[in-house]
């Protein structure tokens, strides 16, 4: 058997393969990873052939969409999971088969109404149902603690207390449990008794995760991060630093068009001598009116230098194969005692 886990912060997603056949599946990639698992499957000899989400995460986004794309292979999750761009449904008691290998799917709602585990010979990737040492949260959407009691005590429980557990997370740097060690242990599961533990899930009273409705979002809809948004359009763009920038604005050259794209307050509170003001939010709008010659080199600025270089990205698709960005933005301008000039456009 080929496997490897991967961690990413308290992240855990698992590469696992048939080394006869060499076919593998990816098992809750997260999206930051991508090259790495690329990079494990040449490494590993194998090619990946499902990609498969335990559940709708909440809490980071997942790669299984943009390697679906890249890869040309199906996303699998349970039979009801939101996404639309799931290829293959699964249900309970169904398998995936890997070469020689089978995995088998067990429903278990609780954490979320489209939870699963996945059993493959001594392993079980219980996604977020069971974790090391607590269990998965009920207080996001379709989550259920009547639903996840079941999961655990009247499932995964049961099972062979030597298989061993892979959650989808752990902050603590642990790779595995087994089921007898978290029967034995774990803090959540010693509320025996359904009325306790529901009581207990529904007191926990945790912090929402960071980023939530952009990972629901992207994660139910396959649509695109903020960060996956703005990593496109820095491979499209080129980019000007500030020393070389603050030469040209002193040499005043007519070649080249200093474009503030924030907002008119901000950039009446000081903005590069000689830019003009044109907000992201109307570039679309304005720009056959503001910039008619497409063969002008432009260079779009803003506070952090994200959302310039987004707008340089739309330009350079619009026809404006010069548009560069300023690498750093208005605060960087600012804080290296560079040149301002307050006030309205001249």
């Amino acid at each position: 058997m080929v496997f490897e886990q991967i961690a990413t912060g308290g992240c855990q997603s698992y590469l696992i393969g048939c080394d006869q056949t060499c076919v593998a599946a990816l098992i809750d990639p997260e999206l930051s990873q991508i090259d790495h698992y690329i990079a494990l499957t040449a490494r590993d000899g194998v090619r990946i052939r499902y990609l498969i989400d335990t559940h709708t995460h909440a809490d980071h986004f997942s790669a299984t969409r943009e390697l679906a794309r890249r890869l040309d292979v199906p996303v699998v999750m349970h039979r009801a999971s939101p996404a639309p761009f799931v290829d293959m449904r699964i249900g309970d008691g169904e398998m995936v088969v890997l070469g020689k290998l089978r995995l088998q799917a067990m429903h278990t709602p609780g954490h979320t109404a489209d939870s699963m585990c996945l059993l493959v010979d001594d392993k079980i990737f219980t996604g977020d149902t069971l974790l090391i040492g607590a269990t998965g949260r009920t207080d996001l959407p379709s989550g259920d603690p009547e639903q996840l009691y079941d999961s655990l005590f009247n499932k995964v429980l049961k099972l062979d207390p030597a298989l061993k557990v892979y959650p989808a997370h752990d902050y603590k740097g642990r790779s595995h449990s087994t089921i007898g060690d978290e029967i034995a242990t774990n803090p959540r599961l010693q509320k025996r008794d359904r009325a306790e533990f529901v009581e207990m899930m529904r007191n926990l009273n945790l912090t929402m995760p960071t980023h939530i409705t952009e990972a629901l979002r992207t994660n139910m809809s396959g649509g695109k991060t903020v960060a996956s948004l703005l990593a496109e359009a820095t491979s499209a763009v080129p980019f000007m630093s500030l020393a070389e920038l603050k030469s040209r604005v002193e040499a005043e050259e007519d070649d080249l068009i200093v474009l503030d794209v924030r907002e008119r307050d901000a950039y009446e509170a000081g903005h590069i001598p000689g830019a003009r003001l044109l907000p992201r939010g109307q570039l679309e709008l304005r720009v056959n009116q503001d910039l008619p010659d497409p063969t002008r080199r432009i260079l779009a600025c803003c506070e952090l230098g994200y959302i310039s270089t987004l707008a340089a990205a739309t330009l350079r698709s619009m026809g404006f194969v010069r548009a560069v960005a300023l690498d750093g933005g208005m605060k960087a301008w600012r804080e290296a005692g560079y040149p301002l000039k307050p006030g309205k456009e001249a």
